[in-house]
Order: C-alpha cells, then sequence, then structure tokens
C-alpha cells in the first residue's frame, strides 16, 4: 500500500481518508504516496487559524527579529539540503536541476534574512518622507506599513517544489503574515519533507506555516481582504482563480504569475564568429533542457536574424544531440524526465499544435530515443524538439502557444524594430533576454520591449561571467511580467515586502506623528533632560533627546580660514566682487564650514559610549549664512537602529542618527542633515551573528 502524504494544518499532522491521489516516481513510473483527493479539509478553520494564531504570533515580532528567524531557519536548512536530493530525483530532476530547485530555495532564505537591515527594528515600517500638510509645519503626514492581518495562501506549481516554497515564504515571514502552502499534487512529496524538517525545528512560531499536499479545491472560498493570494502555473487556471467572486467581491490582494512565451534575442552583431553567438547557443539550450524545459522562465521562442537561422538551427542541434537522457541519477545524465506522463501529454499535445505553422527540425514526436538506465516506456522521457517558424508575424500560434517542457521556435527578423514586435506578440512574458555586445542595440531593445516583460537581460562577454543567466529570477529583482504573465510581482527585495503590508497615511502634528513612528520629525517637541547624548549608551537613548547648544557669531575669518584648509574657493566665498547678478547678498559661509562649525557645537570632546562618526544620510542648505549673523544647533535624536554582533569579539553597539538643525538669531533654520554616530551598548552580550 502506498504511503499517504499528511497535511500540516491547525497545528497537527492529518493524514486523508480514502485511496487518495496517487504520486508518480517520473523515471519508473512507481506509486510514492498519495494526498487528499478532495473531501476532509476544514479551509475555513484552516484559514482562521492562520490568521488568530499564525498572524499574532508574527505580528508581536520586529522586522529584525522575523528576518533572524529566516537566517536561522536558512542555516537549519542548509545543513539538511543533501537529503532532500534523493527525493527530488524522483521527479526527474538531475542533480543540477535539483540544485536549482534546493540550494536556490534556501538561498533565497538568506537573501531575505539579510533584508532585515532595511528594515527597523519594529512592528511597522514608516514609508517615504514627510509631507508638510500647513504652513507653518504644525500639521504634517507620514505613511506607515503594518503587516496585513490575514493569512498568505501559496498555490504553487509542480516544477519547483522548494523554490517556488521558499521565495514565496521569505517573503511574507519578513513581513509577518503566516502562509498556508498548496504545492502541486504531482510533486508535494518533496515539498512535504521539507516542511516536516521546518515544523519539528521549532523555529517558526505556532501558525506561521501550513501544508496542503492534496487537492485545494475550496481553499479560496473563505479568503477576506486581510488575505494575500498567490498563484504560480497556467494563465488560464491563474485567470479563473483570480475572478473567483470571494477574490473579487472582497478585493483579495491576488499575485500571479503564469507561464509565459519569453523569448531571446540574437543582436545582428552577434555572428557565428564572435562570443556572444557562442554564449546565445550555450544559453538557449540551457534553458530548453534544464528542468526538461519545465521553467515558466524557459526561452520558448528564439529571435534571430534571418541569415543567422540556419547557423543558429544547426549549432543548436548539434548542441542538442550532445545532451544525454535517462535516470538523473545514472551517471552522464544531463537531462531527466518531466514530471508525469500527463505532463508529457500536454506537452506533445502543444508541440502537435505547434508543428501546424512550424517545421520541426530536430527531435520526433515518436519516443524512440536512447535512454540511459531506465525504461523509456515506463518513464516520462521526451526528447528536446526545436521548430523553424518561416514568418513569425504571419505565422502566430508560436505566440500563443506553449509546449511546458524541451521545446523552442526558431524566428527571423530583419531589423530591431521587427524582433521588438515579434518579441511582443507574446502577450506579456515574464522575461527576455538578447544576445549582444553592441549597447545601443541593447538599449533600443530595452526600450522597445519593456512594456511587454517583467526582466530583460542582456547577456555579452563582459556579463557573461558572472551572469545568473536568462532563467534565473533573483531574491532582490521583481519577478513577474504583464498581460499574459499574470502582471503579478514575486520577490523584489523590499518591493514584495510590501505586497504583504497595508500602507496608511497618518496624520498629526510633527510630535504626535514622532511618538507613533519613533522618528523625530522636524518641528516636534525635543526632550531636554540635561545630559548629553554622547554620554549615554545605545540603551540609554530615546528618539527625541535633544542637545541646545552653545552659539557661534561667524565671522569673515571663519570663511577665509575654512577656503585655506579645504581649498574651496568658490567666488561665493572669498571675491566680494563678483556676486552682481546672484543671490547672495555678500560673503557667505561654505556649506560645508556650516556643517563642521555644527559639529564643534554638537560634540562633546571626551570618551564616552560614541564609537565613531558612521556617515551623513542627508543634507541640506536652506539659508544663506553671512558674516555677523549668529548660529546654533538643536542637536536631536532622531531614530535607532540596533546592530547584530558578528562575532565574539565584536563590541555590541547599535546606530543612532541625530538631526542636526543649524538656526540663526531669528530661529531660522540654516541646514538641516541627518548624521550617524556608532553607540557602544551596555550589554556587551548581544547575539552573535555569524
Amino acid at each position: 500500500m502506498a504511503n499517504k502524504l499528511d497535511n500540516y494544518i491547525q497545528g497537527n499532522w492529518i493524514t486523508h481518508e480514502g485511496d487518495g491521489i496517487a504520486q508518480y516516481n517520473a523515471v519508473t513510473g512507481d506509486v510514492i504516496s498519495t494526498v487528499n483527493e478532495k473531501e476532509g479539509l476544514d479551509f475555513a478553520g484552516v484559514l482562521e487559524y492562520g490568521r488568530a494564531v499564525g498572524n499574532r504570533n508574527l505580528r508581536k515580532m520586529t522586522f529584525l527579529q522575523r528576518g533572524l528567524m529566516l537566517k536561522k531557519l536558512a542555516l537549519f536548512l542548509q545543513k539538511r539540503r543533501k537529503s532532500y536530493y534523493p527525493i527530488s530525483y524522483l521527479s526527474g530532476a538531475t542533480k543540477a536541476d535539483s540544485w536549482v530547485d534546493i540550494d536556490g530555495g534556501i538561498g533565497t532564505l538568506f537573501a531575505y534574512a539579510s533584508l532585515r537591515k532595511k528594515f527597523p527594528d519594529e512592528v511597522f515600517f514608516v514609508d517615504g518622507e514627510t509631507v508638510g500638510l500647513s504652513k507653518e509645519g504644525t500639521f504634517i503626514g507620514q505613511h506607515i506599513m503594518v503587516p496585513k492581518a490575514g493569512v498568505a495562501v501559496h498555490i504553487n506549481a509542480f516544477n519547483f517544489p522548494i523554490w517556488g516554497m521558499l521565495e514565496k515564504l521569505a517573503v511574507n515571514l519578513l513581513a509577518g503574515m503566516p502562509a498556508v502552502v498548496k504545492p502541486a499534487e504531482q510533486t508535494s512529496y518533496l515539498t512535504h519533507a521539507m516542511v516536516k524538517d521546518i515544523i519539528e525545528s521549532g523555529i517558526l512560531p505556532e501558525g506561521a506555516l501550513q501544508l496542503v499536499c492534496g487537492s485545494g479545491i475550496g481553499i479560496l472560498e473563505t479568503v477576506n481582504s486581510q488575505d494575500v493570494v498567490t498563484f504560480t502555473g497556467s494563465a488560464h487556471t491563474g485567470r479563473m482563480l483570480k475572478s473567483l467572486p470571494q477574490i473579487i467581491n472582497n478585493s483579495v490582494t491576488f499575485n500571479m504569475e503564469a507561464d509565459s512565451l519569453n523569448c531571446s534575442v540574437l543582436g545582428k552583431d552577434a555572428t557565428p564568429d564572435t562570443a556572444e553567438f557562442k554564449l546565445f547557443i550555450k544559453e538557449v539550450h540551457r534553458e530548453m533542457t534544464t528542468k526538461t524545459g519545465q521553467k515558466c522562465t524557459a526561452i520558448r521562442r528564439i529571435i534571430v536574424p534571418q541569415n543567422l537561422v540556419e547557423e543558429v538551427q544547426y549549432a543548436l542541434s548539434a548542441r542538442l544531440q550532445k545532451t544525454t537522457i535517462g535516470d538523473p541519477t545514472a551517471e552522464g545524465v544531463r537531462m531527466g524526465t518531466l514530471a508525469s506522463k500527463e505532463q508529457m501529454e500536454e506537452v506533445l499535445k502543444s508541440a502537435r499544435i505547434l508543428a501546424e505553422e512550424n517545421q520541426l527540425v530536430y527531435g520526433s514526436f515518436e519516443r524512440d530515443f536512447e535512454v540511459i538506465g531506465a525504461d523509456i516506456n515506463k518513464g516520462a522521457f521526451l526528447q528536446p524538439m526545436l521548430f523553424v517558424n518561416d514568418n513569425p508575424l504571419q505565422k502566430t500560434k508560436v505566440h500563443t502557444v506553449e509546449a511546458f517542457g524541451p521545446v523552442s521556435t526558431i524566428m527571423p527578423y530583419t531589423d530591431i524594430e521587427e524582433a521588438i514586435t515579434i518579441a511582443n506578440l507574446g502577450k506579456g512574458s515574464l522575461v527576455s533576454s538578447i544576445t549582444t555586445n553592441d549597447d545601443q542595440i541593447a538599449k533600443q531593445y530595452i526600450l522597445g520591449a519593456a512594456t511587454h516583460h517583467g526582466r530583460i537581460l542582456v547577456l555579452n562577454r563582459d556579463s557573461a561571467v558572472e551572469s545568473t543567466g536568462h532563467g534565473s529570477p533573483m531574491p532582490l529583482l521583481s519577478h513577474g511580467g504583464p498581460g499574459r504573465a499574470g502582471g503579478g510581482e514575486e520577490m523584489g527585495g523590499m518591493r514584495g515586502v510590501k505586497h504583504y503590508l497595508q500602507r496608511t497615511a497618518i496624520q498629526g502634528t510633527p510630535t504626535t506623528i514622532t511618538n507613533v513612528t519613533n522618528v523625530f520629525q522636524y518641528g516636534a517637541k525635543g526632550n531636554d533632560d540635561r545630559i548629553h547624548p554622547f554620554s549615554k549608551y545605545f540603551e540609554e537613548i530615546k528618539v527625541g533627546d535633544q542637545w541646545i547648544t552653545a552659539k557661534h557669531t561667524v565671522t569673515v575669518a571663519d570663511i577665509v580660514n575654512f577656503a585655506n584648509v579645504s581649498g574651496d574657493n568658490f567666488y561665493a566665498h572669498v571675491d566680494e566682487t563678483s556676486l552682481d547678478g546672484t543671490i547672495f547678498e555678500g560673503r557667505v559661509a561654505h556649506g560645508y564650514w556650516v556643517l563642521a562649525k555644527a559639529a564643534g557645537l554638537f560634540v562633546q570632546a571626551k570618551k564616552g559610549p560614541v564609537l565613531l562618526n558612521y556617515g551623513l544620510d542627508e543634507c541640506r542648505f536652506t539659508k544663506p549664512v553671512y558674516p555677523g549673523m549668529t548660529i546654533g544647533v538643536r542637536f536631536t535624536v532622531k531614530e535607532k537602529v540596533d546592530q547584530e554582533r558578528k562575532s565574539e569579539d565584536d563590541i555590541a553597539k547599535g546606530i543612532v542618527k541625530f538631526l542636526v538643525d543649524v538656526y540663526d538669531e531669528t530661529g531660522e533654520t540654516c541646514a538641516l542633515a541627518t548624521i550617524l554616530t556608532m553607540v557602544k551598548k551596555i550589554d556587551q552580550e548581544g547575539e552573535v551573528i555569524g
């Protein structure tokens, strides 16, 4: 009897009733396990548990704490990653394919863990600049973002059981939302293996992650406006889910990443004698054969100069001829199987439609090729298939039909504008690439094709050394595309995190906004406790602590001496006879002298908890400073940013941002700057982050 794959819901592992849906070894055809088919799961309860328990637990954590949680999880999974490879091989994936899925997914966790440094050590995020809403500055606005109060429902595709889960989980967990992961039935056994380890690790708080391995029919019936739904898969299924009444009526955020007809363009300069031509052939071959072509980013359309069609066909066919197919565990195998025989039949069905308008120049519909270490009749083996379309502007099935496997079509173009037209006939794709050593060709293509593509890679001899390739979405860049590709965005660094946050505009006095956001606002009331902030350790400092400095009357000698020391002899500072027609009334002090003098006024000279000046975030000189004017500084703690110890001997410390408000004898601000200081902590035993 086949093993029954259980679901992890509402804090428990639940085994399905009945026979269920069988999961097959894609190489041998043997049954691996079964998953629930339709009935028996209380999806309303699953989602409510996520909201009530998981959301509550994650929302109590700060961005920093959630980021450290991700890092701990990534380190945990990295130690266990080799245990997932044998399971991945059951799906027909080779070792290289599995590396993309498993190590790539864990790498995404690491990337989002490091992103914690871009967010505050708070349960909310202050978004953008303060907006002045009144003449006197007593009424301002600010945007903040908080985690939505719902649950993220991730409906994933079969091709990347690990990466597809982790690339979404990394984002929603950092944002502070729990998730229900629904992998595709065919390959959920691999997702299940990793989730089992994650739950047993105890790293995630209760309710942060639930798993549904089988049918998800009904999973979206009770979503509400605080939930987020993400979908990866076919455009047809995605559109159907996106149009469900409960999605529309509740204005549920729905992020769709659909399979698309991605393309790669060969520049006219990339003739067969160039490095670019060889790179192009290598890249197209890789995208046709990696994961047996089962990638949402795979190259489906190969757009080349019309005089190079035969050259590309021969070079690519020769490379495909060397691609060994068979059991992923057998030595020498470079391409495995499709995920299932059902998937294989779907690919062949689509390929036959393409054959109605396109000539098959490599491969065959007859499965009579040699496979290594396996029985071709038992496994979902398929040879790469290469077509040629001699008129892509008239024969358009290639722009509407996708064979989700090792299938691609070569088509000619006359000039770069026609290449753009052909590329855009795909009606929206996740990715396109252009191989050229001419940056003007690249620019023309990018500006013309960007409207229809979520990402565009430029490949040439210089970028190839470190290029991640056409088919590799990167965690800190947006992954998605317009039109047919779904119109959504995944990952994308901070942009992705914000998909799970609610942006709210708040309005009030500068003091109120300061107290709400823990970021000091210009014009707010400061806290003058008579203790210089440089005398305080990081833990003792409070946002709003303010030091009013002594004053200094500016002299001509100040300006002349600074010009001599700095070498800045700009006419407005040193030549009073050249000021006609300028905005200045006389010799004016250097802006950087004003800032330097401000430092002289606010710095406490004696040794204390301040370790060093860490830098300058922003600086504005808002009013000219002339000899005879008297300046002083309102020196205020603007924001605190915790830092992690990187080693046992690293000093426990944090960054304190100070607002430097230089004002004159009338009380009017002459300069505003934000400086950063590194300040020692009282507690030297802080957590060490390796």
